[in-house]
């Protein structure tokens, strides 16, 4: 692990996309090394628990992080955009995040990773990572979307939570793929107060692993 350095104030900015405008919240690391670019799922926002954590942890350990809001999101509709929406949303952002300069890591959480994993080598992307992956709808297991997570041709972290619905951890196929579980997570990473280890720990193990994988790959 690399020391620790002084975190600067998060900044938002905001970019034109061909569906309407979109908002990155930037949290920015000193002599950032990468840029990890997340985008949030279709039940919610950046508020998510698992991209605040990030956002939060990981600008000291030399990654920025910027948040994404896609338009729907940002015009206060209910209902999240169709895939090839949400892709032309994100690709439209791509020069946004490039433009500081370090290797940008693509990523997101649910629906976001899903873009992530079908956009990110076309972007030139320098890894994708896979939070609370939606391998197929709660309870249809035949309807599954592994290969998008096959197919995203570069280095990929998933992290999943225990009891995800939307797939665990042992219903994933094999794939060159790193995989984390959150053990007693669900699809948002919450944890039952029975669980042995707390909420506060769910989000430490999330924040940890993703760091340490990304300092594995920084250049």
């Amino acid at each position: 692990m690399t020391p620790s350095a002084p975190r600067t104030a998060p900044r938002t900015e905001t970019v034109d996309t061909p569906a309407g405008e979109a908002r990155i919240t930037w949290h920015p690391a000193r002599a950032a090394r990468l840029v990890l670019a997340l985008g949030h799922g279709a039940g919610g926002g950046i508020e998510a628990r698992d991209l605040q954590a990030l956002a939060a942890a990981l600008p000291a350990r030399g990654i920025t992080v910027a948040l994404v809001e896609q338009p729907w999101r940002v015009a206060g509709r209910k209902v999240a955009a169709a895939p090839k929406v949400l892709d032309e949303g994100w690709r439209a952002l791509w020069p946004a995040l490039t433009a500081p300069g370090p290797p940008v890591v693509t990523g997101g959480r649910s629906a976001g990773a899903r873009v992530a994993c079908r956009t990110g080598a076309e972007l030139g992307a320098h890894a994708v990572l896979a939070l609370a992956f939606p391998l197929h709808p709660p309870g249809r297991p035949e309807k599954s979307r592994a290969d998008e997570l096959t197919g995203a041709g570069l280095p990929t972290l998933v992290v999943q939570g225990g009891r995800d619905p939307f797939g665990r951890p042992e219903e994933f196929p094999e794939g060159t793929y790193e995989l984390v579980e959150v053990p007693a997570g669900d699809h948002g990473f919450a944890v039952p107060k029975k669980a042995e280890a707390g909420q506060e720990a769910a989000l430490e193990l999330i924040a940890g692993a993703v760091g340490d994988w990304l300092e594995r790959l920084s250049p």
